[in-house]
């Protein structure tokens, strides 16, 4: 099977619309849609979240990518921890299934005839939550209280299950959860409570379930993960973490792996062009070129074979300078990948 492109989810809002605007359009879309309401019926919320949401998306499935996160435009970790807020006012960690949507997800299906028709094909979904051990230690710290763990595992289990489409418009081919900090700051549990913890925060059916990691370090922990269908982590900005993990290693436990093979440490690549004498770069130098990009992708494929199910960029792009380069990026990780 072919390797498939993708991306890892957040993306700049447009030029001219603040944060703080956007932000109060989210939390009164998600309101609606947990409420039963159309978010469009309201001229600021269709104007500063829905149509926002939409072109973001737009540009994504345009710049030719397989597989389509939808544009993490909100904190990725508020996602999640708003409605653990509510639920925490009422005695406990675990938010009512009601309320565990992403209302991305919500309005992308809304949206999902025309989106499709102008693209000529169905959508291929990505979705991409912060996973439960991040959560918790955003919330509680290090020290661990296993029940409320488990708890924010099946919060987080709720809103991958509630993010599942499959309509002849758009299907959610890939459920990532994202665990940055596992490999560098661990809870203080033992390895088989956050085993269990992860196994049941994937417990979702019809979907690739991935775990992305911005380490590789601790991987071969996770290998045995039933619900664990692929392994994803970033190369491009760090070339050791393939040297945790191979292709072997992934047979045995018969794993599917992502590798970002496309630089978006943009404060980096700032900065290194700053040291060259590039003070205002142009939309062209901020992004890496096709030979770099390509050349990357063939040592992966090289390395994990047929087990190399996914790649693209390294992570996010929320923090991008803009929407342009950040589609140019994009355009140039497909490009990349279909001429190699």
């Amino acid at each position: 099977m072919d390797t498939q492109v993708d991306d890892v989810g957040s993306y700049p809002l447009p030029s001219g619309l603040s944060r703080e605007i956007f932000n109060k359009a989210y939390r009164l879309a998600r309101e609606a849609f947990v409420s039963g309401k159309n978010p469009k019926h309201d001229q600021f919320v269709l104007k500063n979240f829905c149509d926002v949401t939409i072109d973001a998306f737009r540009q994504k499935c345009q710049s030719g990518l397989d597989v389509v996160n939808y544009p993490q435009q909100y904190d990725g970790i508020k996602q999640v921890s708003d409605s653990i807020h509510e639920a925490m006012e009422t005695g406990t960690f675990t938010v009512e299934d009601r309320t565990a949507i992403l209302p991305e997800v919500c309005i992308i299906k809304e949206e999902a005839k025309g989106l499709s028709e102008d693209l000529g094909k169905t959508i291929k979904l990505r979705v991409s939550l912060f996973g439960p051990l991040e959560q918790y230690l955003k919330e509680m710290g290090t020290v661990v209280y296993e029940d409320v763990l488990m708890q924010y595992a099946e919060t987080v289990r709720r809103f991958t299950k509630n993010s599942v489409i499959n309509l002849k418009h758009v299907k959610t081919e890939v459920v990532s959860i994202d665990e940055p900090s596992f490999g560098f700051l661990d809870l203080g549990t033992n390895k088989e409570t956050f085993l269990e913890v992860l196994e049941k925060a994937f417990d979702v059916k019809g979907v690739v379930r991935q775990i992305h990691l911005h380490s590789s370090s601790r991987v071969a922990d996770i290998l045995g993960i039933q619900n664990i269908d692929a392994v994803s982590f970033e190369y491009a900005a760090s070339p050791i973490n393939v040297e945790a993990v191979t292709q072997n290693m992934l047979e045995r436990a018969d794993k599917q792996v992502r590798v970002g093979i496309v630089r978006t440490d943009i404060d980096s690549i700032l900065a290194e062009l700053n040291a060259a004498g590039v003070s205002h770069p142009t939309t062209e130098q901020l992004v890496e070129d096709e030979e770099t990009i390509s050349r990357r992708f063939k040592i992966v494929k090289e390395r994990f074979g047929g087990r190399l199910a996914f790649t693209g960029p390294d992570c996010g792009l929320g923090s991008w300078p803009s929407q342009e380069a950040a589609s140019l990026l994009l355009k140039r990780s497909v490009s990349s990948v279909k001429k190699a």
